[in-house]
């Protein structure tokens, strides 16, 4: 084993992403689609814009009025099925379900 989890392990990167603030939480919220960056401000109580839009990829349309979603890159596509665990983790060991 590793004594030192640095640039090089693979598990502290991704902890590093994950565990930076409101990462988790956006993916999870737009796992289900594009949102308008008002949903998310409401959904992540506290995020500042500059933050919410500088973690999102931004998509404009040509409408009138403008309508601009938000939706995961990727690379956060790619988190869904750690976004899924986690969800399935909390609800059986942290949340009390109805």
């Amino acid at each position: 084993m590793n004594p030192v989890h640095d640039a090089t392990c693979s598990v502290a990167a991704c902890a590093e992403i994950l565990g930076a603030k409101w990462t988790a939480v956006l993916v999870h919220d737009l796992s289900e689609g594009p949102r308008r960056f008002t949903q998310l401000e409401h959904s992540c109580q506290g995020i500042s814009p500059r933050t919410l839009s500088e973690r999102l990829v931004r998509r404009s349309y040509a409408e009138s009025p403008p309508r601009v979603e938000y939706e995961l890159t990727e690379k956060g596509e790619a988190l869904l099925p750690i976004i899924d665990e986690m969800r399935r983790f909390g609800h059986e060991w942290l949340v009390d379900c109805c």
